[in-house]
């Protein structure tokens, strides 16, 4: 089964000069550049969508806006590792060998203590 990985791009609001086109034709070819860049990236265009964002405004309040979103997707090599699989493996701790099976807590060192003095806590106490 093919896996992907996604790439989200914020939709131009505003279209850019182009030479010889007006309306709405300088709009889709703004569009249709970003398409093209992205297509030489190897990404292939998946879908447009529109999220909600929750910006502040002021001290308290907060607004929602709205913004476009352009989705890519693109084919990941059969070799390379799933990404979120990857980094679900870095989370995990590794495994322990038999030999440092301590069940006793470790012990707790007082890095500024002097080491003249001996160390706090129940046992036998030097008088001086």
């Amino acid at each position: 089964m093919p896996r992907y990985e996604y790439k989200l791009v914020p939709a131009p609001e505003k279209a850019l000069k182009q030479k010889g086109l007006k309306g709405a034709a300088t709009f889709a070819a703004t569009l249709e550049d970003v398409l093209n860049e992205m297509g030489r990236d190897g990404w292939s265009y998946l879908r447009a969508d529109t999220l909600p964002e929750e910006v502040r405004t002021g001290l308290t309040s907060k607004t929602t806006v709205y913004r476009n979103i352009l989705i890519f997707q693109r084919a990941l090599p059969q070799d390379q590792p799933d990404p979120a699989a990857a980094r679900a493996t870095r989370r995990r701790l590794p495994p322990q060998d038999e030999e440092d099976d301590d069940t006793a807590p470790p012990a707790l060192v007082n890095l500024f203590a002097d080491p003249e003095d001996p160390p706090a806590g129940p046992g036998p106490t030097r008088k001086p």
